[in-house]
């Protein structure tokens, strides 16, 4: 379907509108009658918490998916995007966090890939004048590159601009940025940011998608704030700082799905785990240093990019760090591999449960077993009433609902399938247990078992290290908070102080890094 005007011409205070758009996916209602608009010649930023429904709205006013109902308009009239082309050829363009370049390419080729002037017709050669044209685009943003700089040779700041030349040269009048700065140096985001105040000045409106609210109290002339697919709030110009912001990201009362029973250790027990200025090949590569006791549950927390995941995966050996040391009881040990961590009796609940924790075509006998094989075998052979009689006992003790351990435990549902891969680790009575994500993508029953199972692992006197996005289970379930921003430890937050805006607050960058 072609993007179209309809209705009358008439003056219109804003350039873009989105006026009640809802969007729903299988299960998540992404966006709830979401209220926007975008002055000419105005960078408007678009802040909230992981989920609040930021990208599906710049997908949407940038053609990329569709609204369920409501209404866009482009100069004050209606406007129905049939996908992004119609939506770059009426001025729309999203530049997206990972960028979109043909590294094999020139700049010049990257600016206008699949518009390149040809000699012959279509199927002839690219006309050299595609380095003329590109030259006066490269030179307003500041591209210290020749438009026949090969694309993979350029800095991530200098692969921004192109991006940004690209839309230019669609003759762009909105440019949706989404996390743009989240891959740049200071130097290159001052830089960004000087690019964005000419444009503006120019006439061209932004919206502008971060995390990094600091940034945006540079960058800003308003800001909208959207929670849980709706509307939270406006800040104009004079009323934009960090805690405003914040106030409204996280302004739901807190729901607590689950109790915790067990008592932490005292300050004195010897930590299980002590990071001594752990450097991560991701982010500002400053040092971590942290310890986590037996029978504790510490959380780390932050926004997605902050590095949490990747110091998971440091810990587990799947990734090497920089320098710094790893402590396990006192011992420094040096993980170079999973088969390593989990030697040490380190294992990883991972994020993503169906692609890296089970074998979805497997029975759940078979992966419940599979980290345990030893256990159930006979001269290397798998001895079948033992692997059946572990696997029952772990699935009753985890109330994981399924007619037989001899189910695919690709057709459970998600919290089922969750607590599978914690049936898998404690057949080997883990010492450290990391947890990434734990219920992400399960219903509030499971969340709630999931939890229970946790509590009880760490009144066993099992470290449990938690990664979550969800704030409500941060504050539910950590004995301790460590916040990390940008691959830095940004701050701790023990139990008594921890609150949804003081977690916010270092995690956007508001604190100061240990």
């Amino acid at each position: 379907m072609a993007a179209e005007h309809s209705g009358e011409a008439t003056p219109a205070p804003y350039l873009l509108e989105a006026r009640d758009v809802s969007r729903a996916f299988p299960g998540v209602q992404a966006l709830d009658r979401v209220r926007l608009s975008l002055r000419r010649g105005e960078v408007l930023a678009v802040v909230g918490e992981n989920g609040a429904g930021k990208s599906t709205l710049m997908k949407i006013l940038a053609g990329v998916e569709r609204l369920d109902s409501g209404t866009v308009l482009l100069d004050g009239r209606p406007l129905r995007l049939g996908g992004v082309q119609e939506a770059q050829r009426l001025g729309i363009v999203l530049i997206h966090q990972e960028l979109n370049l043909a590294e094999n390419l020139d700049v010049a080729g990257n600016i206008f890939l699949g518009r390149e002037p040809r000699r012959g017709g279509f199927l002839g050669l690219v006309d050299k004048r595609i380095y003329a044209d590109a030259e006066p685009i490269t030179r307003r943003l500041g591209l210290d590159s020749s438009p026949r700089a090969p694309v993979a040779g350029l800095s991530i700041g200098q692969q921004q601009l192109v991006e940004i030349a690209r839309a230019l040269s669609l003759d762009s009048r909105v440019l949706i940025m989404d996390e743009p700065t989240s891959s740049l140096t200071q130097r290159e985001t001052d830089r960004l940011f000087d690019v964005i105040r000419d444009l503006k000045r120019g006439g061209l409106s932004v919206l502008y998608i971060s995390h990094r609210l600091k940034e945006v109290e540079e960058i800003a002339d308003r800001v909208v704030v959207l929670r849980d697919g709706r509307n939270a709030g406006e800040l104009q110009h004079d009323q934009i700082s960090h805690e405003a912001m914040v106030r409204l990201m996280v302004g739901r009362e807190l729901k607590q799905f689950f109790r915790r029973t067990h008592v932490p250790p005292a300050g004195n027990v010897p930590p299980v785990l002590r990071v001594e200025r752990l450097r991560l090949d991701v982010g500002t590569g400053q040092p971590i240093s942290f310890s986590l006791r037996g029978g504790e549950i510490v959380c780390l927390a932050g926004l997605i990019g902050a590095g949490r995941s990747e110091l998971a995966e440091t810990l587990f050996g799947l990734r090497r760090p920089l320098s710094g040391e790893v402590f396990l009881d006192g011992r420094p040990v040096r993980v170079g591999s999973p088969a390593e961590a989990i030697a040490h009796g380190v294992f990883l609940l991972p994020e993503d449960r169906r692609s890296q924790g089970l074998v979805l075509e497997a029975s759940v006998k078979a992966n419940v077993t599979l980290a345990s094989l030893q256990r159930v075998s006979r001269l290397g052979l798998i001895n079948p009433p033992r692997e059946r009689a572990l696997a029952r006992d772990l699935c009753q003790r985890l109330n994981v609902h399924t007619p037989s351990v001899d189910k695919t435990v690709g057709l459970l549902s998600g919290g089922n399938q969750q607590k599978v891969v914690l049936a898998k680790w404690l057949t080997r009575s883990p010492r450290l247990l990391i947890v990434d994500e734990p219920t992400r993508g399960v219903d509030v029953g499971a969340k709630t078992e999931i939890y229970g199972l946790m509590d009880r692992l760490a009144g066993q006197g099992t470290a449990i290290l938690m990664i979550s996005s969800d704030l409500e289970e941060v504050l539910g379930m950590s004995d301790r908070v460590l916040v990390m921003h940008e691959g830095r430890l940004a701050g701790e937050l023990p139990r008594e102080d921890l609150s949804e805006e003081a977690v916010m607050h270092l995690a956007t960058g508001g604190g100061h890094g240990s």
